[in-house]
């Protein structure tokens, strides 16, 4: 079917928006790729710095006529995601040399687990991670000696770092390499409930630590439609990595043969051969539109609206929060995981998957098809599933039908006629709410402010019993110059248990609330942030808020509201402690949240 004429005029707005910047960096682009392969210009000496402890490969690097693969690896042992890939540069570096090439880690990047942060100091230091993982990654790809990149990673704000590096070496390949998800364990909406049941004092740490433990027992990524998983189907969405690659598990057959092939497919689109695929031509604008008609589809991680944008500027590309908005109006929900559901990623990959999705999605004409891929002209490419067939690696065309309709359901039946993110823009500012998991009954709420500086002053108000009426409970300074947008996953438990009370309750926050906001209605992510002086600094106990998820509006309704002096905060407690102090010039450098939080631009 012909493109949606609709989502044609969202994509030709960002061409002729991007266009100055697009053209220098595809100019940039050009000129880095006719100077030839990288390791044509190493000395002699330079070369042998760089082979010397290769071993059997040093031969063939010296030769200098096989590609070079570079490795950058977000391998740690914190990260059950991630776990899986210690094994992974002898793997790559096997079947680089079966296929007659040569393979060589790069570098490593940091890679923090926000599971682990939450509710704590170092999360404040989480956002600004992605920025720093590109930068590494540019230190590790600024040898210059690899003729095409190999990425390994895939959680929170690992894969939007190491997208903007790759862009910014936009003349070398860059395949990304997952490692798929761990099987699934205690139910989703059973943890759930133990976690609300200790916020309310009903379930003792015993029983939360067995809870959590049982939901999160093995390698791979956390099975709850989150930031990490968000990211996966984003890099199949914008043709970055190999089609149905995603939530294969680590361990299995078909995860190595997915691996292996991306490696040989790596060594095929270099320059010295006849199908060169440089990154940054893969990554245009209707790559990019392509992956936020999949967020929509997807009801995927609000943290991907902060993401998106940083990583398209990198490739001279300038996103705005109407794109979402109006591509949310065109796209329906098409996807039930957790929080949005009661399936797992698993459940969801074996029900059709993404397969299903971007092939249904392309025959309703709400995706670019034409589009460059790592795997080849088209995004129908993506439409097919891998299987091992008497060992070897095939694709075949993935399912029309959905077997499961409580998980996915086609463009023609959705969950919701349109997508699971919405502006609200109003005298409070610019911000956006996840409604996917929010009862359509509690899209509007309209209630007296509680305005709180930290999280931690919420939770002391809910355990000294103070909510006892609706509520629109407001945290601010929690933006990206204030303390570096931690998210407040923590409040959801609070918030739900206020709202199973019969509250009505909604959040607003300059902070972020990720892929886990859950079913309480969050304003996030407003702009301009408390710290910069924005409207929501001049809240006060008792305005009235109106939150209207249905008219995209946020507003105080405070006739003194436009008249009043922001506050200030002190926040030099935010300046030190867990790394913080090396960070405070990137906080204060920062951009704010619809510009993509960035301290790069």
């Amino acid at each position: 079917m012909a493109t949606d004429p609709r989502l044609i005029a969202v994509t030709d707005r960002i061409i002729a928006r991007s266009r100055p910047e697009r053209t220098a960096y595809l100019d940039r682009l050009d000129r880095a790729a006719d100077q030839g392969p990288a390791r044509a210009h190493l000395s002699c000496s330079n070369a042998a710095h760089a082979y010397a402890a290769m071993g059997v490969d040093k031969s063939t690097l010296a030769a200098d006529r096989a590609p070079n693969l570079g490795i950058v690896t977000a391998y740690n042992d914190m990260l059950s995601a991630h776990q899986p890939y210690q094994d992974y540069p002898a793997q790559i570096r096997e079947t680089a040399r079966a296929v007659g090439a040569t393979a060589q880690v790069a570098g490593g990047v940091p890679a923090m687990c926000d599971g682990v942060t939450q509710g704590r100091t170092g999360m404040e230091l989480s956002l600004m991670s992605r920025d720093t993982i590109a930068l590494a990654a540019a230190v590790a790809m600024s040898h210059d000696c690899f003729d095409a990149g190999l990425w390994l990673g895939i959680c929170d704000k690992i894969v939007p770092g190491l997208v903007m590096a790759a862009a910014a070496f936009g003349h070398v390949p860059a395949v990304f390499v997952p490692a798929g998800p761990m099987t699934s364990g205690l139910a989703n909406d059973e943890k759930a409930k133990v976690r609300q049941a200790f916020a309310a004092g009903q379930a003792t740490r015993v029983d939360l630590m067995a809870s959590e433990m049982a939901a999160y027992h093995g390698p791979g990524t956390c099975t709850f439609y989150g930031t990490a998983n968000t990211n996966q189907m984003l890099m199949e969405f914008m043709g970055l990595q190999l089609p149905g690659s995603a939530f294969v598990n680590p361990g299995t057959e078909l995860r190595a043969a997915l691996t292996r092939a991306a490696v040989a497919r790596a060594a095929a689109i270099t320059r010295q051969g006849n199908d060169w695929r440089p990154v940054g031509r893969i990554l245009d604008e209707r790559a990019f539109v392509n992956g936020i008609v999949g967020l929509m589809a997807t009801g995927g991680s609000t943290n991907l609206i902060l993401h998106l944008p940083a990583m398209a500027r990198v490739a001279g590309i300038t996103l705005d929060l109407q794109d979402f908005s109006d591509i949310a109006a065109i796209v329906p929900l098409m996807a039930k995981v957790y929080p949005n559901g009661l399936a797992d990623v698993n459940h969801f990959h074996a029900a059709g998957g993404l397969a299903y999705l971007i092939g249904t999605l392309l025959d309703a004409g709400l995706l670019h098809d034409d589009v460059e891929t790592v795997a080849g002209p088209g995004l129908a490419r993506y439409a097919t599933e891998p299987r091992l067939i008497d060992g070897a690696l095939s694709w075949v065309e993935g399912s029309r039908t959905s077997l499961n309709d409580k998980i996915l359901r086609p463009v023609s039946a959705p969950f919701q006629a349109t997508g699971g993110l919405t502006q609200l823009a109003g005298n409070l500012g610019r911000a956006v709410i996840k409604t996917s998991a929010v009862d359509p009954a509690r899209h509007v709420i309209e209630a007296p402010a509680r305005v709180f500086s930290d999280q931690e002053q919420v939770k002391a108000a809910f355990k000294a019993g103070e909510f006892t009426g609706d509520t629109v409970v407001v945290v601010r300074f929690q933006g990206p110059r204030a303390n570096g947008m931690p998210e407040l996953h923590s409040l959801t438990p609070i918030l739900a248990v206020l709202q199973d009370r019969g509250l009505k309750v909604a959040l607003v926050t300059d902070g972020r609330m990720s892929g886990a906001s859950g079913k309480v209605p969050a304003a996030i992510h407003v702009a301009p942030e408390a710290a910069a002086g924005g409207p929501i600094a001049r809240l006060r106990d008792g305005d009235p808020v109106r939150l209207d998820a249905r008219a995209g509006t946020l507003q105080v309704l405070a006739a003194d509201f436009d008249s009043r002096t922001p506050v200030t905060a002190d926040l030099s407690a935010n300046d030190t402690g867990l790394g913080r102090d090396l960070f405070a010039r990137l906080r204060g450098g920062a951009s704010d949240a619809t510009h993509g939080a960035s301290i790069l631009f």
